[in-house]
């Protein structure tokens, strides 16, 4: 397996990938199939362009993705302490092997690489309870629980909220 940053020549097949994982898991993401797929290619490739403080990572197997997340950063100036992590995905075949951690580990590389981060936050469904293990290995704590996050084909969601303070912060 190789992680790597994607770059905008990995526009395409991110935006495969992520059309899929939004059609298997749609209670993990904000955002939904139908708004996502009527993107252009062109957005998606502004959405990898490599940027020193943030960036998507794919964990690929034969050339092939299995996994991603991406590492994204507040831009107001009272916010800018902040990272976010989201789009983390894992396709069902390569769970449990350890992809989703070695994804989020480069994540969290590039975030500590930052010296102007002093945090990184994400949500996850509170449902999903193998991610929520996954994020408390690496240290992420909890901070808040949001009843009724997400709305889903009429079906309320919960979300946990969590942290992890870089830096020694």
């Amino acid at each position: 397996m190789q992680i790597r940053r994607l770059t905008p020549e990995d526009a395409s097949a991110f935006l495969s990938f992520r059309l899929a994982a939004l059609l298997d898991m749609p209670s993990a993401f904000g955002s939904s199939y139908e708004e996502e797929r009527v993107l252009p290619l062109s957005t998606i490739e502004v959405r990898l362009a490599v940027k020193e403080d943030r960036g998507v990572f794919g964990a690929l197997e034969g050339g092939k993705l299995i996994g991603m997340v991406a590492l994204g950063r507040e831009s107001m100036r009272k916010l800018a302490h902040k990272g976010m992590i989201w789009g983390m995905y894992v396709a069902p075949e390569s769970r449990g092997q350890g992809v989703g951690k070695a994804l989020l580990l480069e994540a969290l590389a590039l975030a500590r690489s930052i010296d102007q981060l002093q945090q990184v936050n994400l949500s996850v469904n509170a449902a999903n309870l193998p991610a929520i293990r996954l994020y408390e290995s690496v240290g992420f704590k909890e901070f808040g629980h949001e009843p009724g996050a997400l709305l889903i084909e009429g079906e309320l969601h919960d979300e946990v909220h969590m942290y992890l303070r870089l830096h020694g912060a």
